[in-house]
């Protein structure tokens, strides 16, 4: 049975005490939750936060926001998988911010999720939609931006080459660009439950047609795209959907523990 999964990113956000008062905040209260909690803090807090982590339940995790896929080398700027696994157990890849902001393709991401897999972390792979699907029955030719929207040819392209142990270990995250909040109560734009519920079982048979049936049940996907405290019910009690990776929300503590409280409930 998948067990819930509850991921902060927290991206280019939060000062050294903002991480640290926000880290102990989550660690005293998801503790007897029946869920899987992540705080994904900046590269530069990942030591503080570890500490704070490592003391912290079973159920609570780190990981980090991105990585490069080689070890070392001549990378300014960059973060190895060999740094990344020496403070936490996750890696986020394929963002859309990473995609569009940094053009990151799928066989970039490909050769950070096999370098990931590799150096025993566990890849949450982001695959984003630019635009809504209408579950259409096709018409026409697809248009660039339809292109750039396929979820299921990044599924294809980002997993190519991985074998069905591996891939077990891969969380997906179904990020739909146009749901992702800009910052304002007004702007955001969330999808509703169904539709994505709809699009994650959509996710699964492409899992089955490229593994089988029995893996493609096993493996985690959740839901990215203005998720808080009012409307992660909506996702969770959606079949397919097994959790959230959630942005502005989780940077307010108290906001992130109801969120994980909805989730781990009996």
């Amino acid at each position: 049975m998948r067990r819930p999964l509850i991921i902060a990113n927290w991206k280019m956000n939060t000062s050294l005490a903002d991480a640290t008062i926000m880290a102990t905040t989550i660690k005293n209260n998801v503790g007897e939750l029946d869920c899987e909690v992540v705080l994904c803090p900046p590269y530069v807090w990942l030591y503080p936060v570890a500490e704070i982590t490592e003391k912290g339940p079973k159920n609570l995790g780190l990981g980090a926001q991105n990585m490069w896929f080689t070890e070392r080398g001549t990378m300014t700027g960059e973060i190895s998988p060999l740094m990344v696994k020496t403070l936490a157990k996750y890696v986020i890849l394929g963002h859309s911010e990473r995609r569009q902001n940094f053009h990151e393709s799928d066989d970039l991401i490909n050769d950070k999720i096999k370098s990931a897999l590799a150096h025993g972390l566990k890849p949450i792979l982001c695959i984003g939609e630019l635009k809504k699907n209408q579950m259409a029955k096709g018409r026409g030719r697809p248009t660039a931006l339809d292109v750039k929207s396929d979820i299921f040819q990044q599924l294809r392209s980002d997993l190519s080459g991985i074998d069905e142990d591996d891939a077990e270990k891969i969380v997906i995250c179904y990020e739909p660009v146009w749901a992702i909040s800009r910052g304002t109560a007004e702007s955001r734009n969330a999808a509703d439950g169904p539709y994505v519920n709809a699009t994650i079982e959509k996710i699964r048979k492409e899992l089955a047609k490229k593994y089988n049936q029995n893996l493609a049940e096993r493996i985690t996907i959740i839901y990215g795209g203005s998720v808080d405290a009012d409307n992660i019910r909506e996702f969770l009690y959606q079949p397919e959907i097994d959790g959230a990776l959630v942005g502005g929300a989780s940077l307010n503590a108290k906001e992130f523990v109801k969120i994980c409280r909805e989730t781990g409930r009996d």
